[in-house]
């Protein structure tokens, strides 16, 4: 019989030692292929490791066929994982039950009427049944601070942009 696989032991308190970014984990995520329409791609999203593969499309609400996933939903399934993670390992460490966890997030694209770009609106619903209401809400507090994701939805996300020769 094999030892089940032991997670590391993580800390919000220790995992960050030093003045620079640390990378912990990186990935990358190469789209390319299809057809754009309303600056929207469409194609294939594979990743370094073949783990992610498919298929890229527009929403049906945008005229597309709908027969794919979209970036909307991508970013809603990062964000709601990164948050889950983030409250259930602060749960953990305050000895409570994180299993019951569930984290909703609703991500809207449209466009931004102060300068007519895009803009993405992130609506999170949390439920915790069997948690005190005033126990869960500072325990989302403290994962809303160590979730990556929301610290890029709140404050921004240090992005570079270059183009390959």
């Amino acid at each position: 019989m094999t030892e089940p696989i032991q997670p590391p032991d993580l800390s919000t308190e220790q995992d960050f030692a030093g003045a620079a970014f640390a990378p912990l984990y990186t990935t990358t995520v190469t789209v390319a292929g299809g057809t754009a329409a309303h600056g929207r791609a469409s194609g294939r999203a594979r990743s370094d490791d073949g783990v992610l593969d498919l298929d890229l499309r527009l929403p049906a609400e945008l005229g597309g066929d709908g027969r794919g996933t979209n970036p909307e939903q991508l970013f809603a399934a990062g964000f709601a994982a990164c948050f889950h993670g983030a409250l259930s390992l602060i749960a953990r460490q305050a000895a409570l039950d994180p299993a019951a966890i569930s984290v909703e997030a609703t991500v809207a694209f449209g466009r931004n009427p102060q300068d007519g770009g895009y803009v993405l609106h992130i609506d999170m619903v949390v439920r915790w049944p069997g948690v005190a209401r005033d126990v869960a809400t500072e325990l989302l507090r403290r994962a809303d601070v160590l979730c990556p994701y929301a610290r890029m939805a709140w404050h921004g996300t240090p992005t570079t942009i270059t183009l390959a020769s």
